[in-house]
């Protein structure tokens, strides 16, 4: 702006100057000529259009027009009102004393930047919270803050009013109970024998833990009853607070096994039909399970393919890094991290093969 305002100056200093061996007449004759240029232009634009005019051209005008009196400054033609010339004149008054303000070190010092961090996130975890509840919040915690500084943080960063703001997506629910969800499904494949064997497998929404609960060439009701039983026992002794367990319409659960779940205190959800982003969850699992372990390794019976999910299950739950829990592990916790320069060059990191190295587990070497 300031280059832009520096260079109007000059090219109307020039100007300036190239009227001064002007006559009196000429003068009126370039007045008159510029005046029904003016016409023709708003003529053309029509009576409701509006000329837009750069922060520097309001700038240049104001500092040229004000110096006239109010009522020559009526009589001039212009595309523009008298009174907008002089409220850009009072405008370019108080930037240049809000400049000579920060310049000396006066006036409203900033926000400090861990506050306005602090305001970012309570509105982010507390959606229907508005600029008085976040102060109020402030405030017990001995931060000192205006609620209008709190408001003007907020529309900074195009953060809408709290009514606004205050709806929760389907991924927010099912976040916020997913320590009630379980979910399930039947998994399909064929070992070297030719023979078509089915496993089911549960998995957890809250830790991600899986438990598959077997596999068999028939997933007649018997076997399908007795796997759910020992789902339920196992967790009642994990203290496993699921109410909920998500499975599809497949023909191979028969109604007892609702029965069995809701004598547990487990209410069974149906999906809906050729619906699989409605057990997304499980079907990640499915796809992972075949991607690491069904597409990379030779299954020769009913036996090697549960000593095969046995070792997956347990790389799975105690190993393998989710990004849903932060790389940790449903049975593991991600460790502290490393700083001390000398143990990150000395690094002495061990290889554990499982399967026959399908899968790796690394660890430090003890």
């Amino acid at each position: 702006m300031l280059l832009r305002l520096a260079y109007l100056a000059v090219t109307n200093a020039f100007a300036a100057l190239r009227l001064l061996p002007m006559g009196d007449r000429d003068k009126d004759v370039e007045i008159l000529a510029l005046r029904h240029q003016i016409t023709v232009l708003e003529r053309q634009l029509g009576a409701d259009a509006r000329v837009r005019f750069a922060l520097e051209d309001r700038a240049f005008l104001a500092a040229l027009l004000t110096s006239l009196p109010r009522e020559v400054l009526r009589r001039v033609r212009l595309l523009v009102r008298p009174d907008t010339v002089l409220r850009w004149h009072r405008d370019l008054m108080k930037r240049r004393h809000a400049r000579s303000c920060r310049s000396n070190g006066r006036g409203r010092p900033p926000t400090v930047r861990s506050i306005r961090v602090l305001i970012l996130r309570l509105v982010r975890e507390n959606p229907a919270w508005g600029y008085r509840r976040v102060h109020g919040e402030l405030t017990t915690l001995g931060i000192k803050i205006a609620p209008s500084t709190v408001w003007e943080i907020l529309k900074q960063e195009g953060l809408d009013p709290a009514p606004a703001r205050a709806f929760i997506t389907w991924a927010d629910f099912l976040r916020s109970q997913a320590e009630a969800l379980l979910a399930c499904d039947f998994i399909e494949t064929i070992t070297l024998n030719g023979q078509r064997q089915y496993i089911l497998a549960v998995i957890e929404h809250t830790s991600r833990r899986v438990r598959v609960l077997g596999t068999t060439a028939h997933p007649n009701a018997s076997w399908v009853i007795q796997a759910v039983k020992n789902l339920v026992m196992d967790l009642e002794d994990a203290g496993c607070r699921a109410r909920y367990l998500i499975r599809d319409r497949d023909a191979k659960f028969p109604a007892l096994v609702d029965e069995i779940l809701s004598e547990a205190g487990v209410q069974a959800v149906l999906t809906g039909i050729r619906m699989p982003r409605m057990n997304a969850v499980m079907e990640r699992w499915v796809q992972s399970c075949r991607r690491e372990l069904l597409d990379r390794c030779l299954i020769w019976n009913e036996r090697h393919l549960r000593h095969a999910l046995s070792e997956y299950e347990r790389f799975y739950n105690e190993h393998r890094a989710h990004q849903a829990r932060a790389q940790a592990a449903p049975l593991r916790t991600v460790p502290d991290p490393i700083f001390d320069p000398k143990r990150i060059d000395d690094l002495n990191i061990h290889r554990r093969d499982r399967l026959g190295g399908v899968l790796h587990e690394y660890s430090h070497a003890a």
